[in-house]
């Protein structure tokens, strides 16, 4: 992996919003092999010195605009002091063969894991990208404080965000999800993404799902509490989503969580704008 100095992120455009700034990067990533584009907010906080940041996980079809476009986040998070990052959900680019065409069924969309099959394994490695490349880089590069990370996404963002909660303990203090991908081990979206990426034992697919993963924990890892919303009129929620094992894993080991169901929405971003403040304050309170 190129040293932080060998790979400065580049600004490719900035855009005042309340009182911080919008920016938008491209980086050259050793760990993906390619170009790479993300977003940040920073809030003015950020002006007088680094400020907690939240980590914002996109899901299926999304890029790193997606978020900081629909999900109306920036006004609180000027107001409680937080930066928000939100990476690209996928290598764009690889041209492999398919690529294009199979995002709305889970290859070729990255589900923050790192595969080992081809013709994946290459360049889809987005949880090193994430762990040991971007967010390293933006705390180096930008005033946001990397010991007090947060981490939170949509759909198959959620289930990255708790599956990289889990399996990097200390990296993030607080962890949150909107409609998240609870068991995807048991579900067609997970299946078809883990054959393509891992391939067909199944024993490896278990080290990327959140509700295998807190069945094995030993002790609670977030006492202060893990938040997730799940509207009822989700169109993926008995076949997809699952949040009920999640559910049943935590009230197994003691781990707190709230797990809010809402009758009428759906899965789409007018449910996350419809929530994004109570997440926000969620990790505004753990990250202090």
């Amino acid at each position: 992996m190129s040293s932080l100095s060998e790979s400065t992120i580049e600004l490719l455009s900035a855009h005042a919003c309340f009182g911080g700034e919008q920016r938008f990067y491209q980086h050259a990533s050793a760990t993906i092999g390619l170009p790479m584009k993300f977003a940040v907010y920073l809030p003015p906080q950020a002006q007088q010195g680094p400020v907690p940041a939240v980590v914002y996980l996109a899901g299926l079809t999304c890029t790193e605009e997606t978020f900081m476009v629909k999900a109306g986040a920036q006004r609180l998070a000027a107001e409680l002091g937080l930066a928000l990052i939100a990476p690209d959900t996928s290598p764009r680019g690889a041209k492999v063969p398919g690529e294009a065409d199979s995002w709305d069924f889970g290859v070729g969309a990255g589900f923050y894991l790192d595969a080992t099959q081809e013709p994946w394994h290459t360049h889809w490695h987005m949880e090193s990208y994430l762990m040991n490349d971007l967010l390293p880089q933006v705390a180096e590069q930008l005033p946001i404080d990397g010991t007090r990370l947060g981490i939170f996404g949509h759909s198959m963002g959620g289930h990255g965000a708790l599956t990289l909660a889990l399996r990097h303990p200390g990296r993030f203090k607080t962890v949150s999800a909107f409609a998240p991908i609870c068991a995807p081990t048991q579900c067609p979206w997970g299946e078809k993404a883990f054959t393509g990426y891992l391939g067909p034992d199944r024993s490896t697919w278990i080290e990327h799902d959140a509700t295998v993963l807190m069945q094995h924990q030993p002790v609670a890892p977030y006492p202060g509490g893990i938040l997730i919303d799940q509207g009822l009129a989700d169109k993926f929620l008995a076949d997809q989503l699952h949040p009920q094992m999640l559910e049943a894993a935590c009230a197994a080991i003691g781990q707190p969580l709230t797990l809010r169901r809402h009758a009428g929405y759906d899965h789409g971003y007018y449910f996350v704008q419809s929530f994004m403040a109570d997440h926000l304050q969620h990790h505004a309170r753990g990250l202090g």
